[in-house]
């Protein structure tokens, strides 16, 4: 939370930052007055800055009156170098795999508990496909967020499983199910979901690895398992340690 900013020398700036900042991982959606007191502004100040950061792309009303963060600077924190570093060394192997099965491929990493795709090729394939650059999407029901949880620390793992929405009649929502898939994940070093996220699409994840951490997931997004499972994640192992090594040596450099 910010400090004094509604002190007399206070700048425009600084108080616009205060309310961006408001927002941390345990505050995603957050009420107007919410949002003022939290960045210690009277509430007559915060709903004009707010309104001007909402125009701008800053900051986005839900249909429930909230705020959220606003796409503008989702597209911007991109450029930052830890993102772009990820994105940009991974993107010929996205191509490469996307070339070699024309699925819809994602790399995925965490936030707190929840999946936030950072890259998408769309596959030509008429498959159903609900995330886009930028979208947070529940771990549990998807192909890169179960692997993600799998490796995730326990306290994220123990706050996944109790909020196991149901979202399509084949999603997991049974804790004790949903950790035994999870072990599988760590056992087999892959993923899958069957339309569990939305109806006629399968997936299939894999870990993306910088040494020993699992940083990020690689998965791709299918009709049907049934006949090219072990070629899918065949493909999937291959691009993710292309992907591991490029990581490893960015990071010696």
């Amino acid at each position: 939370m910010a400090g004094n900013v509604s002190a007399p020398g206070a700048t425009v700036t600084s108080r616009a930052l205060a309310l961006v900042g408001s927002f941390d991982e345990d505050h995603r959606r957050l009420t107007l007055t919410e949002l003022a007191g939290r960045a210690g502004l009277p509430l007559p100040t915060a709903h004009r800055l707010v309104g001007e950061l909402v125009r701008w792309g800053a900051l986005a009303r839900t249909s429930t009156g909230d705020y959220v963060i606003g796409r503008r600077l989702w597209d911007l924190g991109l450029l930052a170098p830890h993102n772009s570093g990820l994105v940009e060394l991974a993107s010929p192997y996205l191509h490469d795999l996307y070339g070699a099965t024309l699925a819809t491929v994602h790399l995925a990493v965490r936030e707190g508990t929840e999946v936030l795709y950072v890259d998408r090729l769309r596959g030509s394939t008429s498959v159903p496909i609900v995330s886009t650059v930028g979208s947070r999407l529940p771990m549990h029901a998807t192909g890169v967020g179960k692997v993600l949880l799998a490796f995730a620390p326990p306290d994220v793992q123990r706050a996944a499983l109790a909020d196991l929405t149901r979202i399509t009649p084949y999603t997991i929502t049974q804790p004790g199910t949903l950790r035994r898939q999870l072990a599988a994940v760590r056992r087999d070093d892959y993923s899958t979901t069957v339309e569990e996220m939305s109806l006629g699409a399968c997936s299939v994840g894999v870990p993306v690895r910088r040494g020993d951490d699992v940083v990020a997931a690689l998965g791709i997004v299918v009709p049907s398992l049934e006949r090219d499972r072990a070629r899918l994640v065949s493909a999937l192992h291959v691009a993710a340690h292309g992907i591991g090594r490029e990581l490893a040596r960015a990071r010696s450099e």
